[in-house]
């Protein structure tokens, strides 16, 4: 069978290791005066230095059902992930799409999956997909396993700055003040509803990495995979990879950057770990 891999650019991925075929469809991000698409040719970094010198107002825009067709080409099977349904129209025009897809192409797949999540979840949900297709596994078998393999993974964040999330109505404007206070960063994570859920605040970064560590153990981390990308702050990333690495030396810990989409929302500084869970 002809298996293509489809997901939004809230993934963090442009490519993957693998012969089977991918492909990011882009999210934007726009103010009043300038559209940012989330695709190869965006400028990161100068689409954040713009925003932090920016007074006005700025958003997101999902892909379109024409764009997801578009990105879902000529396979057998697609399996197509989503940056979380609370924050984002994406998953359902990427549905939308799936049910034409199939109706113009009868006996052809598409399966949705809702990451709940973003970034490095997405990137862990991505690669169980390569494992469980080079194992031969059936179509509807891989479907059933990868939606299981998400009950195991996690998400949290530690971030600096929360004003695009309260913005855009992602968090309430009472806990973003609380991050707006110099060198105060909140600890959350993405909830089973795929909502943002803060639990906690720490006063500056040598107090955020410790408490992401004991939030990943309460919620089940115990040395799987960790995937971690970083707006900005590659020196926080490292520092919690090796220190992740210490303790469990097995670990399969992975560090990438955050593309337009999540650093649009996690901001400079920024941190989101992927991680599988027990």
């Amino acid at each position: 069978m002809n298996y293509r891999i489809v997901s939004d650019s809230g993934s963090n991925l442009r490519k993957l290791d693998s012969d089977i075929a991918f492909a990011s469809v882009p999210l934007k991000i726009s103010t009043d005066e300038r559209e940012f698409v989330d695709d190869s040719a965006l400028q990161v970094d100068e689409m954040i230095t713009y925003l932090d010198g920016y007074k006005g107002k700025s958003g997101t825009a999902c892909p379109g059902i024409g764009e997801w067709l578009e990105a879902f080409g000529e396979a057998d099977a697609v399996f197509c992930f989503t940056i979380t349904s609370t924050l984002s129209g994406s998953c359902n025009a990427a549905r939308l799409a799936g049910e034409e897809y199939e109706a113009e192409h009868p006996g052809r797949h598409v399966c949705i999956v809702d990451s709940l999540s973003a970034g490095p979840e997405m990137k862990l949900l991505i690669e169980k997909l390569l494992e469980l297709i080079g194992q031969g596994m059936e179509y509807e078998m891989i479907c059933k396993e990868i939606m299981e393999y998400k009950e195991h993974t996690g998400l949290l964040f530690s971030l600096e700055s929360l004003k695009n999330l309260a913005n855009n109505g992602r968090v309430s404007p009472a806990v973003a003040k609380i991050a707006g206070v110099l060198g105060i960063r909140v600890v959350g994570c993405a909830s089973e509803r795929g909502e943002l859920e803060p639990m906690g605040k720490c006063r500056g970064e040598k107090k955020a990495l410790p408490a992401v560590i004991r939030h990943m153990k309460e919620m089940g981390y115990a040395g799987g995979h960790v995937r971690i990308d970083h707006c900005c702050n590659a020196a926080a990333a490292e520092k919690l990879a090796h220190t992740l690495q210490e303790e469990y030396p097995q670990a399969d810990i992975r560090i990438g950057e955050t593309f337009g989409l999540c650093s649009f929302y996690a901001e400079k500084g920024g941190l989101m770990i992927g991680f599988e869970k027990k």
